[in-house]
């Protein structure tokens, strides 16, 4: 197998600066190898390590006795609702792929925050939606040519400073539409693929918001959110613990379909990054992942789970650092065990897959006829790929060969944090500053509250 020399070209190409290469080779003691880079590479992605946002988010409120498992612990939170229940919940954007392909970049998205909701041995119950497009009619689009100058500018100066491309406007500039147009065309595809999705696993769209404003237009946000309940004693960790135990692949077989994905969410879209990217979006079957949460919790009933975890962002390579960091384990994975429905598939390849509806299973030793029977009752491919070790290393080996051999602390764990500048917008004071004496009492109080539920 031959692999590219890794040069500084093949670094920039896989988003990494020239300062967090050389962290990563202080890390490995040695030049990384190529699937090693693809690793880094998406686990240190802004979609998987929020080393931009972490800063952040670490000032919101996330301590209270009824938080059962706080924000960032886990694939999901959960808060006790008393009497033993408890709510799972979890939103998660999906804006890069529902850009390029909006009906599967939306769907997988629900799919994607399902899977971290039955993961944490929760029931999904309910999802919600929070979108944001640009102006689909001319009624909407009267002030486009009063658009503010500071938000044009600011994307120019973007752009300029990164040395970039111009931001990506959708494919009104590949095909020549308007751009009400196109942003009907991305508008159409969110909601199909939301609605699909949901409707095929089975569960309600219960609740949702849609602004449309023109800096939303051809890069659209696309927040999914999931709702699931469990009882106190069903919760359960995403953690590779119990050295010896062996680990279990649930689900279709690996393609190499959503490739990087994680990676490519977190870059800047523009027309030539789309394009590029197209093969990045994830291809969803709810009907199968259906069938995978069924199992699964039909498993995490028997009690032979000792860890769980989707294979969402990051693929294979999410799942199995991350399960081990969060145990103080290792993990080591045998590439040619792992399913794969394309053929003569790169170890890096099968690392960065991020084909849909796939588990990583983390088993109690001695229970395996138990899982695979389970799995076989509803024809789901299962296959034993890896097992827990005591090194605190991920281990890859492909046909006997290591590809990847990696602290998986230092990778889930210690991505590097930066401190964006940033300051408060000039509306957001007004904002702030208003209170309910500056609000006229309701004149009719029944139509009012039409509109507000309307």
């Amino acid at each position: 197998m031959n692999e590219p020399a890794i040069t500084s070209e093949l670094v920039q190409k896989h988003n990494l600066t020239p300062e967090e290469y050389q962290k990563v080779k202080a890390i490995l003691g040695r030049e990384p190898t190529y699937t090693e880079l693809g690793i880094f590479s998406v686990m240190w992605s802004e979609h998987c390590s929020y080393k931009n946002s972490r800063p952040l988010l670490r000032t919101f409120p996330t301590k209270s006795p009824k938080i059962l498992v706080g924000a960032g612990e886990e694939n999901a939170g959960i808060i006790d609702i008393g009497d033993g229940l408890a709510i799972a919940f979890k939103i998660e954007s999906h804006n890069h792929p529902s850009a390029v392909e909006p009906f599967q970049g939306a769907a997988t998205g629900v799919g994607g925050i399902i899977r971290d909701i039955f993961t944490m041995g929760a029931r999904p119950a309910c999802s919600l939606n929070s979108l944001r497009f640009g102006p689909i009619s001319e009624e909407g689009n009267e002030g486009r040519a009063r658009l503010s100058q500071r938000a044009a500018d600011l994307e120019n100066t973007i752009a300029r400073r990164a040395g970039t491309d111009a931001p990506y406007h959708g494919s009104q500039t590949a095909n020549h539409q308007s751009p009400i147009v196109a942003n009907r065309r991305l508008f159409s595809g969110v909601v199909a693929g939301i609605a699909h999705y949901g409707n095929c696993f089975g569960i309600p769209t219960v609740a949702g918001e849609v602004y449309f404003d023109q800096s939303y237009e051809g890069n659209p946000l696309v927040n999914a959110f999931c709702l699931g309940v469990l009882r106190h004693e069903q919760i359960v960790r995403g953690q590779a613990s119990g050295v010896g135990n062996p680990v279990f692949y649930v689900g279709p077989a690996t393609g190499r379909d959503g490739l990087a994905g994680a990676a490519f969410a977190s870059q800047d879209l523009t027309q030539e990054s789309a394009d590029q990217q197209r093969g990045a979006v994830q291809v969803g079957d709810p009907f199968m992942e259906k069938l995978v949460c069924e199992a699964c919790l039909e498993l995490l009933a028997t009690g032979a789970v000792a860890g769980i975890q989707d294979m969402g962002a990051a693929g294979l390579t999410c799942s199995t650092c991350e399960t081990a960091a969060r145990a103080g384990t290792g993990i080591e994975i045998d590439l040619k065990k792992v399913p794969q429905r394309a053929p003569n598939m790169t170890p890096y390849e099968i690392m960065l897959s991020e084909s849909q509806e796939r588990m990583l299973i983390i088993v109690q030793k001695g229970r395996e006829e138990e899982v695979k029977r389970i799995f076989e009752k509803r024809d789901l491919l299962w296959a034993e790929i890896s097992r827990v070790t005591d090194t605190g290393r991920m281990l890859v080996r492909n046909n006997g060969a290591v590809v990847a051999d990696i602290p998986v602390k230092k990778l889930a764990d210690e991505a590097p944090v930066y401190q964006r500048e940033a300051r408060e917008p000039e509306y957001l004071k007004a904002v702030s500053a208003l209170t309910l004496a500056g609000v006229a009492d309701t004149q009719d109080a029944l139509n009012d509250l039409k509109k507000l539920l309307s």
